[in-house]
């Protein structure tokens, strides 16, 4: 499984669910339920997103911008317009890769069962179902008034090899910012929704964590 593959599985799940100071953490686990079980969204829903991603090996980050959606149980979009016009569906069991120009790519989720685990996984937080989600993953709830920040660790080990963290930022009832820290120390980190439009010209990760409301 690539690590594009992660990165378009993950920002269109979470995404569908200004931060100023990082959250107070909490270990009441009927709270963070709580907080779950109010991101529930009804399909189809769609929102905006800008992502940069930091690479060890790139001096500068790659930054994308489009539209994710998600239409209902395990079906995912996600869109993006620039800098080129690529469009990534997860349907019926199949993962299809769509670019201007280029023949549609396609693959079985049965050839990447770890992809698999993080799809059920995410629909459980899209549908609210917080013992769902803490089948495949660890999670802890910070708060700062209704600033929050829910932090999701794999418990899978093959998959923590891949995704060391998951971060996701919000406020009241609706997520902000994710950031996802990958196990060889790269770094994508999306806003989404009315946030999408405030990606910098040059972004930083520290400034990009900042403007979400997390730390390092």
């Amino acid at each position: 499984m690539t690590s594009g593959k992660k990165r378009f599985l993950l920002t269109s799940l979470l995404a569908l669910l200004p931060l100023t100071s990082p959250a107070t953490p909490t270990s009441d686990p009927d709270d963070a339920n709580a907080l779950i079980a109010s991101l529930h969204r009804p399909a189809p829903a769609r929102t905006p997103f800008a992502e940069a991603r930091f690479m060890r090996m790139l001096d500068k980050p790659l930054v994308v911008a489009g539209e994710l959606a998600w239409l209902g149980g395990d079906r995912l979009e996600r869109r993006v317009d620039r800098p080129a016009k690529e469009t990534s569906t997860i349907a019926d069991g199949e993962v299809t890769q769509e670019r201007e120009g280029k023949k549609p790519r396609s693959f079985s989720l049965k050839r990447a069962p770890q992809l698999k685990v993080l799809l059920d996984s995410f629909v459980a937080l899209l549908a609210g179902d917080p013992s769902r989600l803490a089948e495949s993953f660890t999670v802890a709830l910070g708060r700062d008034a209704d600033r929050w920040q829910l932090t999701l660790t794999p418990r899978d080990p093959g998959i923590a090899k891949q995704i060391a963290t998951i971060h996701v930022y919000g406020r009241g009832d609706r997520p902000r910012c994710l950031r996802m820290d990958e196990g060889d120390g790269d770094t994508s980190i999306d806003l989404l929704g009315e946030l999408a439009t405030a990606m910098p010209a040059t972004p930083t990760r520290e400034g990009l964590v900042a403007q979400c409301g997390g730390a390092m």
